[in-house]
């Protein structure tokens, strides 16, 4: 049985640019938050794999004075519930808050965007909505109770999507089952941002940021709307180099209690 989850964090384990930062901008009374990176449960997942936590994002966004909050979103998405959790943050802050699509918002990243005042899409830019995934084993009880829960969520999501977009449960529900890929435009008109983006890329924004959409790779998903980017191979070991390290032991520990935590959970 395959683990989509981690699959898409090890896909993704070495694209360049990935990254969270806060950027205060005191002059504007504003903050950029810049979440370019894959959504994941805890710190230990964020070292070994990559990616952002909750933790951290909560926190940082706990300490923001700023009237306007610019949240920069880039991910192929990732934890649920650590989405959930930053999500819940954004909702209870008190600045108000624009989300910008700045390349991609796919799965666990499109419905914390949902929590916003606004969202703004460039036309190149995309969302992508899907059902929940996990890992289960055992008997036909211990399935079916996953079942359940992955329905429970798949519903949580479901009213997400609806109480922002004003679409029918049902039509969200379809396209969540078929992992619909939303162009800006597209997502403009069902009501899943508010508008395009207009105009050329601002002069402070720096080349990495303009040059890290479209890098994910998104085999892990059934209909990625391109082709993944093929894994590089890791260089031959120099002459007389251990093969394994204990370094490479202490991070293969690692990964194992990491893959065992997360298939014991949604």
């Amino acid at each position: 049985m395959r683990n989509r989850y981690l699959q898409l964090l090890a896909d993704n384990r070495s694209v360049q640019g990935r990254r969270f930062e806060v950027r205060l901008q005191a002059e504007a009374d504003a903050a950029e938050v810049l979440i370019y990176d894959a959504i994941v449960d805890d710190a230990q997942m964020a070292e070994w794999f990559g990616g952002v936590a909750a933790e951290p994002v909560v926190r940082a966004l706990r300490d923001i004075t700023a009237s306007t909050i610019h949240l920069r979103v880039n991910s192929p998405g990732g934890s649920v519930f650590a989405a959930r959790a930053i999500e819940q943050a954004l909702r209870e802050h008190p600045a108000r808050v624009v989300a910008h699509i700045d390349g991609l918002a796919a799965s666990a990243a499109s419905f914390l965007v949902m929590a916003s005042d606004e969202i703004v899409m460039p036309k190149g830019a995309m969302m992508m909505i899907h059902k929940a995934w996990s890992v289960a084993w055992g008997n036909e009880d211990d399935l079916m109770a996953t079942a359940a829960v992955l329905g429970k969520i798949d519903g949580t999501l479901v009213d997400t999507y609806a109480d922002r977009t004003g679409q029918p449960a049902q039509q969200i529900l379809d396209w969540m089952r078929a992992e619909t890929w939303f162009t800006g435009t597209e997502a403009v008109e069902l009501g899943f941002a508010d508008r395009l983006a207009e105009g050329a890329p601002r002069a402070d924004e720096s080349a990495q940021d303009q040059a890290a959409p479209g890098a994910w790779n998104l085999s892990a998903y059934l209909r990625p709307p391109h082709a993944a980017k093929p894994a590089q191979a890791p260089a031959p070991a120099a002459a007389g180099e251990p093969l394994v390290s204990d370094e490479h032991r202490a991070r293969q520990r690692q990964r194992l209690a990491c893959m065992a935590r997360v298939a014991s959970t949604i």
